[in-house]
């Protein structure tokens, strides 16, 4: 019965104590990404965007002229759809925070780069980032943090693929309880239609 009860089957994850360690990395990784999206929700707040403009100003920023960033490097880079990106990005034109320059070998792919307005929108929010992100991540070594960003890294593209998997396992076991709602319902009208018999 305990064996039922596994959230993981993989020896790796599992230890005498079954799943107990899994579970508590789950709670403190939950508690930590909650303390980042309300850090990452203050930080654009105080640069006056949404969040999701927020990161793409930042991945911008990062970009570097042998790797200019477009619109699905920033997809892929952000796990985000390209539609979606590129409605931001337009929004982020239309304010004046970056800009679009043709592809120099592509003529059909565009290049963004930050305006001087957009950077020193992000020069006054580095102001707040900086020691936030010190209080964040500065109780590790930078061998401990190297490792961590290639553990995250890891994760993060195992991350849709493990939701497409959730997405089909919850189909294939909740089929046998839809078909059997479905007989339950079939019966149920079959009796309200049945004639009543006149017998006394």
């Amino acid at each position: 019965m305990l064996d039922a009860l596994l959230t993981a089957s993989k020896p790796e994850l599992l230890d005498k104590d079954g799943d107990r360690t899994l579970r508590g990395l789950l709670y403190d990784y939950f508690a930590f990404g909650r303390s980042l999206e309300a850090a990452r929700a203050r930080f654009a707040s105080f640069a006056d965007l949404t969040p999701t403009q927020y990161m793409v100003l930042i991945a911008i920023k990062n970009s570097t002229s042998d790797e200019a960033m477009g619109i699905n490097q920033l997809a892929e880079l952000l796990y985000l759809s390209g539609a979606f990106v590129t409605s931001e990005v337009n929004k982020l034109v239309s304010d004046g925070l970056i800009e679009k320059t043709a592809h120099p070998n592509d003529g059909r792919r565009v290049q963004l780069a930050l305006t001087k307005r957009g950077l020193d929108r992000l020069i006054r929010l580095a102001s707040l980032q900086r020691p936030v992100n010190d209080a964040f991540f500065g109780t590790l070594t930078r061998e401990e943090f190297k490792f961590l960003a290639q553990l995250l890294s890891r994760l993060a593209s195992n991350g849709d693929r493990a939701v497409q998997l959730a997405e089909h396992v919850q189909a294939t076991l909740e089929a046998p309880l839809q078909q059997e709602k479905s007989a339950v319902r079939i019966t149920r009208q079959r009796h309200k239609r049945a004639p009543r018999s006149n017998a006394r």
